[in-house]
């Protein structure tokens, strides 16, 4: 059996390996530096982006209101001609054509619901009345009319529906 003396060990250049180490540690510390810098640009970026569409949607909800205050105005306008008017109704006809013109260019249109079924996503029901002369679920009266605006709900008609009688 042979013994190994401790001065029989290979040697590896010890100045190599830890020089070749500290370069690597470098790089990578430089790398990481690197990578963290473009993190916070990055950060940096999205919060100015988020405070210049919180900006642009106040613009536009502020053009919004400008837009509808606007109308508000002229019907205004017109109501306090048609009070100070001596035959008020043809006021009246203006202001209503006025909001009918208004209405037909933001696309808001009435729902016509007498005669037909009821449909819980465009009615509202106040009531039933039995009726023997009409079919089940069948609109008999609009209390309160309803509005589409592009194809969406504004605010549902309000009707009085029909029940069969029981025989």
């Amino acid at each position: 059996m042979t013994t190994r003396n401790p001065t029989d060990k290979k040697k590896e250049p010890t100045t190599k390996r830890p020089i070749n180490l500290k370069k690597e540690i470098d790089k990578l510390k430089k790398e990481i530096k690197e990578k963290d810098q473009q993190l916070l640009r990055s950060i940096a970026d999205f919060q100015n982006y988020q405070k210049r569409m919180e900006k642009l949607l106040l613009l536009k909800e502020e053009e919004t209101k400008k837009k509808y205050i606007a109308e508000l105005i002229d019907i205004n306008e017109l109501l306090k001609k048609a009070l100070e008017d001596n035959n008020p109704k043809e006021g009246l006809k203006l202001m209503i054509t006025n909001i009918e013109n208004f209405f037909e260019k933001e696309n808001i249109k009435y729902i016509d619901c007498v005669g037909k079924k009821f449909d819980h996503n465009f009615h509202h029901a106040l009531t039933t009345l039995e009726k023997d002369d009409c079919e089940d679920n069948t609109i008999i009266e609009e209390v309160k009319k309803g509005y589409m605006m592009n194809d969406k709900l504004l605010r549902p008609s309000h009707v009085v529906v029909s029940k069969k009688k029981d025989k």
